[in-house]
């Protein structure tokens, strides 16, 4: 299924958990996993299903969306906080509005990566964003992952560049990263690159054009929105 060919039920909640699929507009969570504590979420961000299959799990975070995200326990912004000490200095979560333009994100099951577009005002499509992370794990309510630090971002032109290398560096330096784990996300940010050299998906789908439902409104972030599933293989 295309981007063009994804289709705008209504849904809410539904059981994906065994193999099941969601159905477009159902609302799940998209998690990430601490780095420090892996089995803590510090990220949540709930979303809204545009496609569901074997081959592409799409979804639509809508602006204004209220998200979980980390901060310092003293209320300093993460990116704020020098990097010698960013990762060292003790952290908690708040509840606070995603800002700016809604996100697609789209993830291939299995690929170490998941891919995001951006859009500035009125519609005109920015960049894609690789974002590096564990592949997957899907539950009835949402996915989990853990973020890997490194990025690439990916220009209308197809020109692309690494971000964040130094936050990638820097998560090694104070033990967030093995070697060997650091050696696994290189490999697999130079796989998505291949893909990206390739121009094959979901970078040639055309999903620069979709547009989400005007139907839809954003999914609520519920209260316990940091449980503990039984997860399934995503």
């Amino acid at each position: 299924m295309t981007a063009t060919e994804a289709g705008t039920g209504a849904g809410a909640g539904a059981d994906a958990g065994d193999g099941a699929r969601w159905a477009p507009g159902d609302h799940i969570l998209w998690r990430y996993r601490g780095n420090a504590d892996g089995d803590r979420v510090h990220i949540c961000r709930p979303v809204t299903v545009v496609q569901d299959t074997a081959e592409l799990l799409a979804v639509w975070m809508a602006s204004g969306t209220e998200c979980v995200r980390p901060v310092l326990a003293d209320g300093t912004q993460v990116h704020a906080e020098p990097l010698a000490t960013r990762y060292t200095r003790p952290r908690t979560t708040v509840r606070s509005r995603w800002f700016g333009s809604g996100v697609l994100k789209l993830a291939r099951p299995g690929d170490p990566w998941s891919v995001w577009l951006f859009w500035d005002r009125g519609w005109v499509f920015r960049n894609w964003y690789v974002n590096l992370e564990e592949p997957r794990t899907r539950w009835s309510g949402g996915v989990d992952s853990q973020d890997h630090f490194l990025d690439i971002s990916v220009h209308p032109d197809h020109s692309w560049e690494w971000l964040d290398e130094d936050e990638f560096a820097q998560a090694q330096h104070v033990g967030l990263m093995d070697a060997a784990t650091a050696r696994r996300v290189r490999e697999a940010g130079l796989a998505a690159v291949e893909t990206i050299l390739a121009w094959a998906s979901p970078f040639r789908d055309g999903w620069e054009h979709w547009r989400p439902d005007p139907r839809w409104s954003a999914p609520a972030l519920p209260d316990d929105w940091d449980r503990t599933p039984a997860r399934t293989p995503s």
